[in-house]
């Protein structure tokens, strides 16, 4: 289990570049989504600061961040639900 996590993240560490990819953010379990919303919400504030202080080259990271937190909020909902759905 540890190994195939590991590989997991090591791809969404790889595509920081790309959109996160939404069946790579599905193999993750709830307490994983928790911690990549909080990552990419600091390294939201981080591009807003940089934005705000004229040193970010490329203000389209902002527009990205947002979506792959929409993203990951959307899969942690669908996991949550499957579980209580799963547990009547």
């Amino acid at each position: 289990f540890a190994a195939s996590l590991g590989k997991v993240l090591e791809r969404i560490k790889r595509s920081r570049d790309m959109a996160l990819d939404v069946k790579e953010l599905q193999q993750l379990g709830a307490s994983e989504l928790v911690d990549k919303e909080k990552q990419l919400v600091q390294e939201l504030f981080s591009l807003r600061f940089q934005f705000g202080s004229g040193r970010l080259e490329n203000p389209m990271q902002i527009r990205k961040t947002k979506r792959d937190i929409a993203r990951v909020k959307t899969i942690l909902e669908q996991v949550k639900a499957r579980t209580e759905g799963s547990k009547k």
